[in-house]
């Protein structure tokens, strides 16, 4: 190297090809539909439909009478969950923040009139009018008796507090925003690994001086920006088209497209191994629906995981976009910051290490 000569940019190289990798981002069919069109169809059809899931989430006070006969006709009432394990200031924040529909206290007197106090919240106003005509249909059973006609046995006490409406979007979007994250990480970049090494591109990139990280990163870097920039695009047509809840506004945004980077660089992962296992080009599609289309089913993106048989939902906590939906979904509506994310947060990274290191194993330059 003479003394005039600049050392070789190894950073103005990665741009080089992040710009390129960009363009044929944009220029990919399939990119743009799993990472814009899909989502926004799905929440276009989703946004329209009012209400969320028919299960209803109640909890109990401490102080509830066993056996209290309400309840036990509640229990075996199809759609009724009851959510255990909460203390009285947990259950006031899972109320108003609509994590649970209502909290119910079952009591008697001592002439043997059960009561059930029924707090709900205006988070959940559709599912407290269902749970109210549950309730006061088992109640209207119990007054049927004609011993208790003029004194009826049973009776519901009412209370509401405030909290901010949990509608259909607010489930569905940050759903969407998973699936389109998965998409990306998983075909975008297996795809394109694999045509890159099969049409000889890596290896003519290997007779420049640039280094093998900053190809990867470039490629990544590409990767990034299209989906932080899809992702934003979703986003701002929930937001001002079917009202979706930003409750900190622009820093709700902020985390938001923080957590959808940190998910794609890990579900980048799944695209390395499957471009260095994949034999060919047809082997592609099989292996990456293995992977995707369990975790679009079961992590959360269409259907609350609650709605699952209980034996299955295990298999759904342990999937890495689970916890990324559920992360996406407590930023937006509930305002938590990434601190209190430690456990989904914890879950996605583990993910990403255990990934990573097959995919140093697995994947393949040539």
């Amino acid at each position: 190297m003479s003394q005039n000569q600049k050392p070789y940019n190894q950073f103005v190289a990665m741009m080089a090809v992040a710009r390129a990798s960009f363009r044929s981002i944009t220029r990919s069919p399939s990119a743009v539909v799993f990472t814009l069109l899909f989502p926004l169809i799905f929440i276009v059809v989703f946004g329209f439909i009012e209400g969320s899931s028919v299960n209803i989430k109640v909890a109990t006070t401490p102080d509830s009478q066993p056996h209290h006969p309400v309840q036990e006709a509640l229990t075996h009432t199809p759609g009724i969950k009851f959510v255990t394990g909460l203390t009285s200031e947990e259950m006031d924040e899972s109320l108003s923040k609509g994590r649970i529909d209502a909290v119910l206290s079952f009591t008697s007197d001592a002439q043997d009139h059960y009561l059930v106090d029924m707090k709900t919240s205006s988070a959940s106003a559709e599912k407290k009018a269902i749970l109210k005509l549950v309730l006061e249909n088992i109640v209207n059973k119990m007054n049927l008796d004609p011993e208790q006609i003029s004194h009826p046995k049973a009776a519901i006490v009412e209370t509401e507090m405030t909290g901010r409406k949990y509608s259909m979007i607010d489930f569905i979007l940050p759903g969407q925003l998973g699936f389109s994250i998965l998409s990306v990480g998983v075909f975008g970049t297996s795809f394109v690994f694999f045509n890159l090494r099969q049409t000889l591109v890596i290896k003519r990139f290997f007779a420049t001086p640039v280094r093998k990280p900053f190809i990867i990163l470039g490629e990544a870097l590409s990767r990034l920006v299209f989906s932080l920039l899809g992702s934003l695009f979703i986003i701002l047509v929930g937001y001002f088209a079917f009202g979706f809840t930003l409750i900190n506004g622009v820093v709700t945004v902020l985390t938001m497209l923080l957590l959808a980077a940190v998910g794609l660089i890990v579900f980048m992962g799944f695209g390395f191994i499957i471009s260095g296992v994949a034999k060919n080009e047809s082997m592609i599609p099989p292996l990456a629906n293995t992977i995707t289309l369990p975790q679009f089913l079961l992590s959360g993106t269409f259907f609350p995981i609650d709605a699952f048989p209980s034996w299955l939902q295990p298999v759904c906590k342990l999937l890495p976009l689970t916890y990324l939906n559920e992360a996406l979904r407590m930023v937006a509506f509930e305002g938590a910051s990434l601190s209190s994310l430690w456990l989904q947060m914890g879950v996605i990274l583990l993910w990403g290490v255990v990934i990573y290191a097959l995919a140093v194993r697995f994947f393949r330059w040539e």
